[in-house]
């Protein structure tokens, strides 16, 4: 038998209260029981950062956090940064700059963008480096990436 547990959470600005399996990952809760697959399964062990989502602000890995740990907390998606069918201008700048190729890694890069943008407006490319520092990208548009920060920064 399988047990579940009560959580209630924040998810991309909407209050919910689901049942989750113990044991079941965020990534597998978000996509399957929540059903928002923007956020990709790639390595399960941490390593690729394409599940990043943004857990109370903070960028994590929702391959390495359990979904029971969502209760009483605030859960963005890749899902939550457009608002009303208008992307975010950090979605805009990765578009306008090709941020990317084959796209597998665009959520999780512009999720752990998004955390940098948020506590630093102005990063350097040290920055930048160091907040990707666990995403990656197999096409090799690093330089892209980091001209569409740039680029959502000064707006």
């Amino acid at each position: 038998m399988t047990k579940k547990v009560t959580i209630n959470f924040t998810v991309n600005g909407d209050r919910e209260t689901r049942e989750a399996v113990v044991g079941q990952t965020l990534l597998k809760f978000i996509r399957e029981d929540l059903h928002l697959t923007g956020t990709k399964e790639g390595c399960e062990i941490g390593e690729c950062g394409a599940c990043t989502v943004l857990l109370d602000g903070k960028p994590v890995n929702s391959c390495l956090v359990l979904a029971v740990e969502l209760e009483g907390k605030e859960l963005v998606t890749i899902e939550g940064l457009s608002k009303n069918g208008e992307l975010d201008k950090l979605q805009h700048a990765f578009i306008d700059k090709f941020a990317f190729q084959c796209g597998y890694c665009t959520p999780g890069m512009i999720m752990a963008s998004k955390a940098l943008l948020d506590r630093n407006p102005n990063p350097t490319d040290e920055d930048i480096n160091e907040a990707l520092s666990g995403n990656l990208c197999r096409c090799g548009a690093y330089q892209e990436i980091r001209e569409a920060i740039k680029a959502s920064a000064k707006q």
